[in-house]
């Protein structure tokens, strides 16, 4: 049920907010957080902002941060408020979470000329923030994304094409659902067998009008990858490193309801169809042409992945570059030196935390929403079907090896971004 802030505190009240009392200032914190979380933030950032309130306040807060739900309580001498507030449902928002960074960043200039009805009007607007895209630019960012997306993954043109329409479709379904409020498990199903009917629809079509030949089948995969849940597998990671386990687990737990649910929905309609999951037809290009065709493609993907996040033009564009840059120095390595696809996992994600880092204080971004939709086209969705497919068929050892693969790169991606947070940032390189 949600929270009645403006009720909780004396609207009458004009002094500073860093005089008010504690229940007062505690509600600033306590809402402050749960936006942030509501945004799609791991909790050491959700926690961030929550000191940066309280400490303007001068009070103390303690916080224990779930996915949905936040615990915390607020000091003030020998006083102290409990309170426990919690979410119905979470999402992605890069725009908001930019504005809130803003807020809390500034927060300690007007703690002594704002009352605490004031900065509750300001949460309201922010609250309030429209969605930046409609249902149909969203799936056309999505479609974007899984047609470079499917490139890069080794698929030709005529993937490509029929990949981007299945994506379309898939995005723009999910999306009129999640407009409806339909739960996660719903939302997931429908988007995936519509992005995945779409592409075996558009191929049988194209098989018997056109003469395409079967082989082009393998690509209906990488229609449904706009599903993948790379904000939370990253969060999550970033959340264990600092200890934060119950958030950490919980967003894991989340990203691998999203997967597991994506990947069945994906091999009941591949059974259906009698699809099988293969590797694409070779295609012979130029080392120079591969090159200049991963840096376009691996743009194209985290620019797409970039909107489903709500993020404005100019942040997708940067992101873009990043991601451009990290992934195709990730597949380069891949393609011309030993070292294991993990490693250059590592060292791609690395890649985009230390650019994102670089222009972080140019662009003023927060570095969560450059880094994580630059990565989040490195996640093996291919994989991970892969490995379910042939799961769902009994064969344990290839579905293990191919699910294998996948977990260790899962987990090299969020520790590339760490080992660059450490580098580069102070505050997240010491434990307190």
């Amino acid at each position: 049920m949600p929270v009645e802030w403006h009720e909780m505190i004396d609207q009458e009240n004009v002094c500073p907010a860093s005089e008010a009392s504690l229940k007062e200032k505690a509600t600033l914190v306590g809402r402050v957080g749960l936006m942030m979380l509501s945004v799609g933030t791991g909790a050491w950032r959700v926690r961030a902002s929550m000191n940066k309130i309280s400490r303007a306040l001068n009070i103390i807060c303690n916080a224990d941060i779930g996915l949905l739900t936040i615990e915390y309580t607020c000091f003030e001498g020998s006083e102290s408020y409990t309170s426990a507030i919690s979410l119905s449902n979470t999402g992605i928002n890069t725009d908001k979470l930019t504005a809130l960074e803003e807020f809390a960043d500034g927060f300690s200039e007007r703690a002594n000329r704002y009352s605490v009805e004031q900065f509750h009007m300001i949460l309201d607007k922010l609250n309030s923030m429209p969605a930046n895209y409609k249902a149909i630019n969203l799936a056309a960012a999505a479609a974007l994304a899984c047609c470079g997306f499917t490139f890069l993954l080794g698929g030709g043109a005529v993937e490509m094409i029929f990949a981007f329409f299945g994506a379309f479709a898939g995005q723009f379904v999910r999306k009129k659902l999640l407009e409806r409020h339909i739960t996660l498990l719903g939302n997931v199903t429908a988007g995936v067998a519509a992005a995945c009917f779409t592409y075996v629809f558009l191929i049988k079509l194209a098989e018997h009008f056109l003469g395409v030949s079967a082989v082009h089948q393998a690509g209906y995969i990488c229609s449904m990858l706009f599903i993948i849940p790379g904000f939370p597998l990253i969060t999550g990671g970033i959340d264990l490193a600092k200890l934060d386990l119950r958030s950490g687990l919980e967003r894991i737990t989340y990203a691998l309801i999203i997967i597991v649910t994506a990947t069945v929905t994906g091999w009941l309609t591949a059974m259906i169809c009698n699809f099988s999951p293969a590797d694409f037809p070779a295609l012979e290009l130029d080392p120079v042409v591969t090159v200049l065709l991963r840096l376009v493609t691996s743009f194209c993907g985290v620019y797409g992945f970039s909107f489903l996040y709500n993020s404005k033009r100019k942040l997708a564009f940067t992101a873009g570059l990043i991601g451009m840059v990290a992934n195709t120095i990730r597949l380069e390595l891949i393609d011309f030196t030993p070292i294991p696809v993990a490693a250059a996992a590592f060292i791609g994600a690395l890649s985009s935390g230390l650019l994102a880092s670089a222009l972080h204080k140019k662009v003023g971004y927060p570095r969560i929403t450059l880094t994580v939709p630059s990565i989040v086209i490195m996640v093996p969705g291919m994989f991970m079907y892969k490995g379910i497919y042939y799961m769902g068929l009994n064969d344990i050892s290839t579905g293990g090896l191919w699910l294998s693969k996948a977990f260790l790169i899962v987990l090299a991606l969020p520790l590339g971004l760490i080992f660059a947070r450490i580098f580069t940032d102070n505050n997240f390189r010491k434990s307190s």
